[in-house]
């Protein structure tokens, strides 16, 4: 299965970064094989309006199943459930940790967005 986890480095030892759609980086990560892409997320970390949505459709292109974050809005987050994306938030610690306690079955998918978007 391929997931999303937003991290504050390129690798699985990098701290998760709580933002979503401001995170640094978001890594893409085979739950299997714990092969991963690290995609600098550099141009929605800066932008205006519109950070969660981008990255959530980035996301979606890079067919990830599951995004592991901190932190949620409502417009990224129904634009990952729009694409079938589940949501676990919530995380924190060593992105590596936050897979090995998905992989446990440590995850409880989100039903809302747990952080009030930007206006």
């Amino acid at each position: 299965m391929k997931i999303a986890v937003t991290s504050q480095g390129k690798s699985l030892d990098s701290q998760l970064d709580p933002r979503f759609g401001r995170a640094a980086y978001i890594l893409v990560v085979d739950t299997e094989t714990l092969e991963f892409e690290a995609f600098d997320n550099d141009t929605n970390k800066n932008a205006f309006k519109g950070a969660g949505i981008q990255a959530a459709a980035m996301i979606s292109d890079k067919d990830a199943e599951v995004l592991l974050t901190g932190f949620c809005g409502p417009n990224a987050f129904e634009t990952l459930n729009a694409a079938g994306v589940k949501v676990v938030s919530d995380q924190s610690g060593r992105v590596i940790d936050v897979i090995q306690r998905f992989k446990q079955g440590g995850a409880v998918y989100a039903q809302s967005a747990n952080k009030d978007g930007h206006w």
